[in-house]
Order: structure tokens, then sequence, then C-alpha cells
């Protein structure tokens, strides 16, 4: 089964084919639009992803969640001065009524951004040819943009900009086309944010989450304060195991374990925290089976969606052609459970930390409109909505310089790019590590290689000196800081408390560029070998 393709259909009246009728595509975003009535630009105006994608004739309704929403979720109501807001649009009205302060104090004028200009994506190509682009404070009013400085700045709703959500809505039709009919998207502050969100809206302290048996460290230390306790899913090469999911769920004592039964599941499934490890479409369609079964909502955080790579084909095998269209590149994605969620079990966890900036601080959330709604009463206490100035900045990149095609045309060279930093810390492994003691997967997707170490091949270990794997652990880790190189503990991401019968290293490959990767492999397998007492080779 291949991804859902973003093309046209003619349309149909049979009811049954209109699911795929309405799939969005690049080239039908401008005709969608001009069918809507013109995006609101009122001050803290109301928006709702049911103003931007299509109505979803003959899908059907997510189920409803309310056996295990939280009574802090479910206690919330709507913010009765955000309701009010709702009223600035009204023509004639003046406004007494809000806490809203006047433009004219915020020392602003414009913001000039440098951003590049497609296909021209590189920082040098940037500097030679990007496009410098405004947002001024009065925009709107003078005609210049449906978006500025005036709006941005100042409080907004909960769900975000209309400007940014309808772009973001249309965005995950383009992608992921939900078949279901009332989904919805809502603006977060960050995946790690939304996360935190998640949790206090379905579980209470006792609970058990399901994750990963090794997981994103900053996700459990979420997790942890507010008496959660997690439970590891066993791993193999392609992440998390749907039989052992099963078997967890199905052998699940209350008495026993002294709490419910699980019923929600966290999981990265593209190029996972810590592991790199990238569920194919089977397995999702498995872990997405095992959830039904057991009426599992599943919260999918996938930051490295679009850091799925090329295939790996080894240090002197040639390359693999690029995508040659935005058709091709969407074709080449694993489908997300997203995608195949027809009961609306899905919480889609999107950011843009990984595909434009982390220190935008926003992303959104995908779900059933009763699970947004609900998301949505608690960002109106907490967060309120992502920062003015990021959604002003991404809005102007996004929508009115770059569109859809342009925006796709990054994340395929975002993809290109991060192919070619896999494939260099790939060959680093491959020339200085010892594979007497080390082992690797090439990662599909994602920033991190996970280094397996086998540490019962230690000295003390067959010398019966040391079986602390904890303690090894931290001795093989120490050495490598002590060559200069910084590594990740793989007892860092355990789900649980126990230290585990594997040892793991975390290496990065995103960040430091390509000679320093090299370098720092090189002084890894230096530290490996002298640990294990291995002779010197390829080291120097």
């Amino acid at each position: 089964m291949s991804p859902p393709s973003a093309i046209d259909v003619e349309a149909v009246t049979d009811t049954q084919a209109a699911t795929f009728i309405e799939r969005l595509s690049i080239n039908g975003v401008q005709a969608r639009r001009s069918k809507h009535p013109p995006v609101s630009t009122a001050i803290a105006a109301h928006a709702s992803s049911d103003m931007f994608k299509s109505p979803g004739h003959g899908k059907p309704n997510a189920k409803r969640w309310d056996h295990i929403l939280a009574e802090e979720s479910k206690s919330r109501r709507p913010s009765p001065l955000k309701a009010a807001a709702q009223l600035l649009k009204t023509p004639g009205l003046i406004s007494l009524g809000g806490g809203l302060p006047s433009s004219t104090v915020f020392p602003f004028d414009h913001l000039d951004v440098k951003v590049p200009k497609p296909p021209y994506f590189s920082e040098p190509e940037t500097r030679e040819s990007g496009v410098l682009v405004r947002a001024g404070k009065h925009d709107v009013a003078e005609g210049k943009s449906i978006y500025d400085i005036h709006i941005a700045l100042n409080y907004g709703q909960a769900t975000g900009s209309a400007q940014l959500l309808r772009f973001v809505t249309e965005h995950t039709e383009i992608v992921h086309h939900p078949p279901y009919q009332d989904w919805q998207c809502t603006l977060s502050v960050g995946s790690t944010s939304a996360f935190d969100m998640a949790l206090r809206m379905f579980t209470t302290r006792g609970d058990h989450l399901m994750t990963e048996e090794y997981s994103f460290c900053s996700a459990l230390e979420t997790a942890a304060p507010l008496g959660i306790k997690c439970v590891g899913i066993k791993m193999d090469e392609e992440g998390l195991i749907p039989s052992d999911m099963d078997r967890l769920l199905t052998n699940w004592s209350e008495s026993e374990r002294g709490a419910p039964k699980p019923f929600l599941l966290y999981t990265v499934p593209s190029g996972q925290n810590p592991t790199g490890a990238t569920q194919s479409l089977q397995r999702r369609h498995e872990v997405y089976a095992v959830a039904q079964k057991h009426d599992v909502y599943i919260v999918e955080d996938d930051p490295y969606y679009f850091l799925q790579m090329q295939p790996y084909t080894g240090p002197d095998a040639p390359d693999v052609p690029p995508p040659s269209s935005h058709e091709e590149f969407l074709d080449a994605l694993v489908p997300s459970m997203l995608s195949m969620d027809t009961d609306g079990r899905v919480m889609r966890l999107d950011s843009f930390s990984k595909v434009i900036a982390p220190g935008t601080r926003a992303g959104w959330i995908t779900a059933s409109a009763q699970i947004v709604e609900r998301f949505v009463r608690h960002s109106e206490v907490s967060t309120q909505n992502a920062s003015g100035i990021s959604q002003l900045v991404l809005f102007k990149l996004l929508d009115e310089t770059w569109g859809h095609a342009g925006y796709l045309d990054w994340l395929i060279w975002l993809r290109l790019d991060y192919t070619k930093r896999r494939d260099n810390i790939m060959h680093a492994c491959e020339k200085y590590l010892p594979r007497e003691v080390a082992s690797w997967n090439p990662p599909a997707a994602g920033m991190f290689l996970w280094i397996k170490v086998d540490w019962k091949k230690h000295p003390l270990v067959r010398e019966g000196q040391e079986s602390d794997i904890q303690k090894l652990e931290d001795k093989i880790w120490r050495a490598g800081v002590d060559r200069g190189v910084l590594t990740g503990k793989g007892s860092w991401f355990r789900a649980e408390a126990d230290a585990g019968t594997e040892m793991f290293l975390r290496t990065t490959f995103a960040a430091a560029m390509a000679d320093d990767v090299t370098e720092a492999v090189r002084r890894l397998g230096e530290a490996l070998r002298m640990e294990f007492g291995l002779d010197e080779r390829n080291g120097t």
C-alpha cells in the first residue's frame, strides 16, 4: 500500500467515493481559498480548521473519548474573554470590554527577515539571492497583507492566528488527508508543551503510559512529576513491537499492577528519539490495530517526519536519485498514523522545531474536534497562543513567500541535506568504530544514530570484576568524554527505572560539521578500543 498522493480527482456524486474527491492538492489551494470567506483580519479573530478544510463528505465522524478524558479536562470551561473577542469584528463596534493594549504603544514599526528563494536554500545562496520580507505594523489597513504587527503582537485566540492556522490545516490535508470527517488542527507552542497538555487531558496520578522501551527523555520527565508511570514496549529495528504491546495489554492484571489497564500510547514513529528507528507502513498498521483491539488512544509525536532520508546505499554505491516532484516526494514518505486513523484515536503532534527552527516555539496538533476543543480550553489558561512574532514570521515565510509548493521544495532540500549528514556519520562509523564490540543500523529518518555496545566483552566483565551495567556504561561514556567526544547514555532514555540488559550510546549527526562528526567518531572508536583492550587500527 503506497501513501495517498496529492493529486486532483474529478468530482463524482457517489458519497462513498467522496472520501477521495476532496483530497487537497497544491494546485488546488487557491481554488479552495476562493470558495471560502476571506480570513478575518480582526484582532483575536476566531478561527477553526473547519473554515479551511474540505467538508469530508462520506467520511465517518470520530469516536467520542469522554471515557478517557481526565476530570481536569472535563471541568474546563470556555474563557468568556476569548469568546467576547469574537465580537471585535463587528462593524462599528467600539470596544471597552477587553484588556487589549493599543498597538500604538508597540515599539515596533516593521520587521525585516531575509529568507531563501526556492530552490536556492543554502546559506550562501540565501545571502546572494534571498528575499527580504517585511512585516509592517499596519499592513492590513494599508492593503499590503492579511497579517501584520498590529494583529500578531496583540492577544490572540488559543487556536492561533487564522492566517497561520489556515496554512497548517491545508498542509495537513495535503500530506496526511485524515480519513475521518471532524478532524481539526490548533496551534501549540511546540510538542513538549503539547504533550504536557495531552497528559493532563487524559491521565491522572497513578495511571500508566505506554511508550517505546527507550523513549524521548523529556517526555519521560514530563510524565514523572504528574505521577504517571511509564511502561516500556520492546523494540526492534523498526521501533515499537506491536505483539509486545498486545501481550502487555492482554495480560495486564489490575490487582498485581495496582493500576487500571493503560489506555494511552506515546510513540515517535519516524526517526525515533533516541534509537533512530522508523516504523514501516505495515508496522504502523499493526500498532493501530492493537490500539483498536484494546481501545488505546495514540499520541503520535512526529517531529522528524520530514527528516525521512534517501535509502542508505553504503560508502561506494551510487546515491538514490532525489524525488523529482512534490508527488514523488510525498509518495516516498511512510504514511503517518493520522493518515490511517479512521476512529479519530490519534493526536498528532507536529512542530516547526526540526524543519524550520526550534526557537520559533510553534507547532500544531491534529485530532478530532472533541479533543481539539479540550486542548484549546487548556491553552486558554496556560500558553494562550504561540508567540505572535513567530506566527507572523512563519506566515510571511510559508504562506506569502514560499506557498505550499515552496515549502515542499524546502522539505525536499532538507531531506537531501540530512541524507548527506547521515551518510557522513555512517562512513565514519564504518571506518573507525570497532565492530567487535559496536554495532548499528543506518537510520531512515531523524537525527540520531543508536550504537549498541557489547558490554559483556569488557575485560572487567570477562574477568569477573564488574557486572553492573550502569557502572560500565558510565565508565565507557566518560572514556569518550576524556577523549573529547560527547554522546548520550542509553540509560538516560529508559522508559522504566531498571537498567536493562543492553548498552547503547546515542549520537546525533544534525548539528556538527561533517569533519567534526568524523573526528568525533574517530575519538569514540579510540575510547572503545582502549576500554575493551582492542588493538588500535584505522584510528590514525
